[in-house]
């Protein structure tokens, strides 16, 4: 059965490892001084997302509409497939997975839906692995099982300078943020059952990345895994981290990346996150 992967551009795939992959990303809307982009414009890069939230302006994010789904799934159909496996964000961060929904019961092909309940490298990995199987000639279900599994048992661990920004974007309370700001405490965060939750509190950036880089080294296990570090505006901090990790796991892919515009307007300039991604259980 030829099958064909959708996601939407928070999985926020590097080229590279994207290159050959069969897979349609649908974007994400961000809004930026009143003006909306996809998220794959070049007009909204994580640089110029950073420089608005450091200039204060307000930066927004809205879901794909279904119609933009309809469209890749119609696509998919056309170019051949005979169904579509469509894994999106966590849809307890968004309504992205709802478009996609609406979207499955106006086409004719079958789609078959994944809510990945997580974002970033977390989603990207698992699509990359899910059309990696498609290739092989696996049907959908086998696909949509995989990116499921791949997904959900990642571990996606982030470090932010505020809460500033998840509290705007009512991701995290309003009294926790205030808490935090008040103690002035830098804050690490995790991908719980698809939401934000808190992990740890500590008092300075430099314990907040070694405290991470041991998370991400707990989180491995011994198991086979795959490793993404990612940020925004925070590349420093990123190469540090994830020299680290190499050094500590010599025989373990290890990508850096930067987190887009959605994600980022939530977070803030400054995110640093690791995702643990198992190949096996």
């Amino acid at each position: 059965m030829s099958v064909t992967v959708v996601t939407d551009s928070t999985a926020y795939l590097p080229a590279d490892l994207a290159a050959g992959a069969s897979i349609e990303v649908v974007p994400v809307q961000v809004v930026i001084g009143g003006r909306a982009y996809d998220e794959t414009d070049p007009e909204a890069s994580p640089a110029r997302v950073a420089e608005a939230l450091r200039a204060w302006q307000p930066v927004t994010t809205s879901r794909p509409s279904p119609e933009r789904f309809r469209q890749a799934f119609v696509e998919a159909s056309e170019g051949g497939a005979q169904a579509v496996v469509c894994a999106t964000l966590s849809s307890r961060m968004s309504a992205t997975f709802e478009s996609a929904e609406l979207a499955a019961k106006e086409v004719d092909i079958p789609v078959h839906l994944v809510d990945s309940r997580t974002v970033g490298m977390g989603l990207g990995f698992a699509v990359l692995a899910g059309a990696r199987l498609a290739a092989d000639g696996a049907p959908a279900e086998d696909v949509a099982a995989l990116i499921e599994h791949r997904a959900r048992a990642s571990t996606s661990l982030f470090y932010v300078d505020t809460l500033e920004y998840l509290r705007r974007g009512g991701r995290i309370g309003a009294a926790r943020a205030a808490m935090g700001q008040a103690l002035q405490v830098k804050p690490i965060l995790q991908i719980l059952n698809g939401e934000v939750m808190p992990l740890e509190r500590v008092r300075t950036s430099a314990k907040a990345i070694a405290r991470l880089t041991e998370l991400t080294l707990g989180a491995t296990l011994g198991r086979s895994v795959e490793i993404a570090v990612q940020h925004l505006d925070a590349a420093t901090r990123a190469d540090a981290l994830a020299a680290t990790l190499a050094e500590a796991l010599p025989h373990t892919r290890i990508v850096v990346c930067p987190l887009g515009a959605v994600v980022g307007a939530h977070t803030g300039p400054g995110i640093v996150a690791s995702v643990v991604s198992p190949l096996v259980d």
